[in-house]
Parts: structure tokens; sequence; C-alpha cells
């Protein structure tokens, strides 16, 4: 017979959630400090990590079977843990599809691969949903989404491409090709006044958005969004999670946003 981990630490916050979902919870002995998703889990698991950076002794006194990472931004962190002797898995996806891939894989090596092959049909039947309450927009606004404000960055592969599950057209499409956030950056701030949405989606990191700070950009005068106050932000632990969150309150977040920006006159 397999043998299973049975202590595992989840260095973000997705793997967490979605061990939660499936009940394989009791299984997680650390997380991470950003976790919100569920609420109670950072009350319940000692915190051993930030984003960029993880309390090695603590992760290793507790004796974990594994850890899950995320993405080349915690290479580092899995690095110095397989240095010390601690099997890591590090995900990697930044799609939908990877959102739904990872689910089941991380199910599958924990020992949960019904449960969580069922959780990822949920899912998928929530993006299908959204996709087809999409279709059925007369009217498709023009979405710019912004991941932050110094320098100008814009939204992530499953973020993109959940405006357009959800109805929008994302005017920055063709930079969710990119990893990483630095091929995402706009040198040009006035690109964006150019491209003239319709709404504009922010999620900046953690950071409070400040609509005021984006009028006062020089030359965003007549940026659309903000003279038809049509701006939004959407709290980054919903959105920039690759993970259940974003396919599910991600999905309400942006159709409820798109619901109300009015067709375009002129």
């Amino acid at each position: 017979m397999p043998q299973f981990p049975r202590r595992v630490v989840c260095l973000t916050e997705e793997t967490t959630e979605t061990l939660y979902a499936i009940g394989a919870d009791h299984l997680i002995v650390g997380v991470s400090g950003f976790t919100v998703r569920p609420q109670r889990a950072r009350k319940e698991k000692p915190t051993v990590s930030t984003y960029l950076d993880a309390k090695f002794d603590n992760i290793i006194a507790l004796r974990p079977d594994v850890v899950f990472a995320w993405s080349d931004l915690q290479a580092d962190i899995c690095a110095e843990l397989i240095r010390r002797g601690v099997e890591v898995v590090c995900f990697n996806h930044r799609s939908i599809e990877g959102i739904i891939s990872m689910i089941g894989k991380l199910g599958a090596f924990v020992g949960y691969h019904d449960q969580a092959h069922a959780y990822a049909l949920e899912l998928r039947v929530r993006v299908d949903e959204a996709a087809r309450v999409g279709s059925l927009r007369a009217f498709k606004p023009r979405v710019y989404f912004e991941e932050w404000y110094d320098p100008i960055i814009t939204g992530i592969c499953w973020v993109s491409e959940l405006i357009e599950v959800c109805g929008g057209i994302d005017v920055f499409a063709e930079n969710r090709q990119h990893q990483g956030a630095k091929e995402r950056i706009i040198a040009d701030p006035l690109e964006v006044v150019r491209r003239d949405p319709d709404v504009m989606i922010a999620s900046w990191c953690g950071k409070m958005f400040k609509p005021d700070r984006v009028r006062a950009r020089q030359g965003w005068e007549t940026f659309r969004p903000a003279v038809n106050n049509m701006m939004f932000d959407i709290p980054s632990p919903i959105i920039l999670q690759p993970g259940p969150a974003a396919l599910t309150d991600g999905i309400d977040a942006i159709t409820n946003i798109l619901s109300v920006v009015p067709a375009r006159t002129s």
C-alpha cells in the first residue's frame, strides 16, 4: 500500500484552502502567514512563512512529510528546504486549467484522489456556468485589470482568462502569456488610456486600492473608467491566489462588476 503524507506544510494559501475543502485539513501542520482562506486556518495552524521568506528551523521542527509551494517566487525557499533534507512539491500553474489540475494532483498526492476529483469537477461547473452567463452579455465591457500601480502591471494569466469567461474583454490580453510580473509591466502608462477600457478592476497585491491615485496620473484625465466612476477593486486573496478562491469568489466578483458597467453610447 502506498504511504501518503500525514504531515504537510503549505507555504501558499491555495493548497491550504484546497486541503480544507476536500476534508484533508488535519494533515496540515503549518501554513503561510498570509493565509486568510479559510479564516480558521491561521488560528488552527502554526504560521511558518511569509510569501518570500520562511522560518526554516520551525518548518523542520514540525517534521513535515512534504512541503507544498508555488512558483519560481518560492524557488529559494524550496532549494533551502531541499538542502535541509525536506521533500518539496512546488506547483507552477498560472491558468484556469492549471488551477483545476493542481487540485487533482494535490489530492492524489495526499491520498484524497476521489475527494479532490469531485471538488475539481464542482469548480469546473462553476467556471462553465460563468462562461454560459458571460456569453449571453449583449455588451461585453472592455476591462483593464491592474495588479500593481508602480510600475503598472497588468493581470496574470488566470485573471485575464476569468475576465473573458465572465463576458469581458481584457484590453491587455496579450500580456497573459508572460509568466513573470516584470514582463507584464506597462512601459508607457498612457497606453492604458489609449486602450480605452470601459471599466478598471484593481487588486494591488494586498495594498488598499486608491482611485484618487489613478485619477491623479498625468495624462489620465480622459481615462473612461475614472470619468464614469467605473473603477473597482477585488481583494487579493480572492483574485490573485491561483486556487479555489479565483474560481469561486473571484468569478462572482468579476461577474458582479461587469453587470453594472453601462453599454457605450459613444
